[in-house]
């Protein structure tokens, strides 16, 4: 059996990621397609809307065959780390290929930017540390530090967050899985970041997001905008669990780890770094939300995604020595779900495999899957009771692997 995969967060799954997943087997012409998913804390140092089982009961409803977890050490990393550790996880679990979503929608500009990079790879480096030197931000420096190299030939636009990520995963294939054929389809209509619907039937994620929390817009408008299974999904998570995840529910954990560390505390928090810590815990004190902490703190040397990311470590109290340990590729393959194609390709392929497949948490090494659960357990506290967090919680240590159609 042929396998593609896809490296996704679905959250939640809507009908851009369906139109992917569409083009994916069409283009790939594989016998099933393997998502390599982020588990409950996203590549945006975020928490995803709802846990992965139910975002895996959505991409298994939806038609993939097998889902599996990216792990928090490559889950919530910039885009060469994230990238590094979803192709690893593909080319373990047996794909032939891969396809992802770009802004640019053509191969050979990836193909070619990735060369161009790595044959100028010393004066890239140093252009990029010229421009943070002048106070850019680390994205803005990559792409100001692109443009000087760029000549005649088509290439793509480093400053598209789909581009990104598309860079890092032909530069981590070619690093570590030259035979991982690789594929990329054009996102459709709406933008990775659109706060709005702009489009019929297309809409991202975010703005999918930002009408779940906006107490004035009606729920049933994103209707529109995904599969009639997300919405039963989705429905079925807000009444279990009391509601979905979002910083704020996370906010009174955060302000109190700040307040209550020492700068040199904050200091061994991964990613924290340059002194920001000083001024987190200033911000902190005043702060009145997690989006008002976010705005005292942000600065132009900083995104908003990379600060996130050091709240989010914060939260998990993820160090530095911690995160380090794994950065080179993930060793273990945990199992979330699979219908009975993916159930058949896994009984084929599970003897050949050269990582531990993980369907039950007591058969894992438990100094591998330490962060992610840690993760799963903090992400529990984001729900309003005891009950329902009690419940998340055991459902991470309880749940085999979802068995769908």
């Amino acid at each position: 059996m042929k396998a593609t995969g896809v490296v996704v967060e679905y959250n939640p799954f809507h009908n851009g990621h369906l139109h992917h997943l569409t083009e994916t087997k069409k283009t790939s012409e594989a016998d099933l397609v393997i998502a390599c998913m982020s588990g409950h804390f996203l590549q945006r140092g975020e928490p995803a809307l709802v846990s992965k089982w139910a975002r895996t009961k959505m991409a298994l409803a939806a038609g993939v065959d097998i889902v599996i977890e990216l792990p928090y050490a490559f889950a919530t990393q910039h885009a060469e780390t994230f990238a590094k550790g979803s192709i690893s996880l593909l080319r373990e679990i047996g794909c032939e290929s891969f396809c992802f979503g770009s802004e640019d929608g053509g191969l050979s500009a990836f193909e070619k930017t990735v060369e161009l990079i790595l044959n100028n790879r010393s004066a890239y480096n140093a252009s990029v540390k010229n421009y943070m030197k002048e106070g850019l931000s680390y994205p803005s420096a990559l792409s100001n530090a692109f443009k000087d190299l760029e000549g005649s030939e088509k290439l793509i636009d480093l400053s598209k967050p789909n581009n990104i990520l598309g860079f890092h995963y032909i530069e981590a294939r070619n690093n570590a899985a030259p035979d991982l054929k690789a594929f990329t389809i054009t996102r459709e209509s709406a933008g990775y970041h659109d706060e709005h619907f702009a489009s019929p039937s297309i809409a991202s994620a975010t703005s999918i997001r930002k009408n779940l929390f906006d107490p004035e817009q009606e729920e049933s408008v994103i209707n529109r905008y995904i599969p009639s299974a997300t919405h039963g999904i989705l429905e079925h998570y807000k009444k279990e669990f009391g509601g979905y995840h979002r910083w704020e529910n996370y906010w009174p954990l955060l302000q109190y780890k700040i307040m209550s560390s020492s700068p040199s505390q904050l200091r061994e928090i991964y990613e924290i770094e340059e002194g920001i810590e000083n001024r987190m815990i200033e911000s902190s004190k005043s702060a009145i939300s997690f989006e008002d902490f976010m705005k005292r703190v942000k600065s132009k040397r900083y995104t908003w995604t990379r600060l996130q990311r050091m709240a989010l470590h914060i939260l998990t109290n993820t160090t530095k020595s911690e995160m380090n340990e794994r950065h080179a590729a993930p060793s273990y393959i945990r199992l979330l779900g699979m219908n009975k194609t993916g159930q058949q390709y896994l009984n084929k392929m599970k003897k050949s495999l050269e990582l531990p497949l993980v369907s039950k948490l007591s058969s894992a090494d438990k100094n591998d899957i330490h962060l992610d659960m840690k993760a799963a357990e903090i992400y529990s506290l984001g729900l309003s009771s005891n009950e329902v967090k009690k419940k998340l919680l055991h459902q991470e240590w309880s749940q085999p692997p979802i068995l769908m159609g």
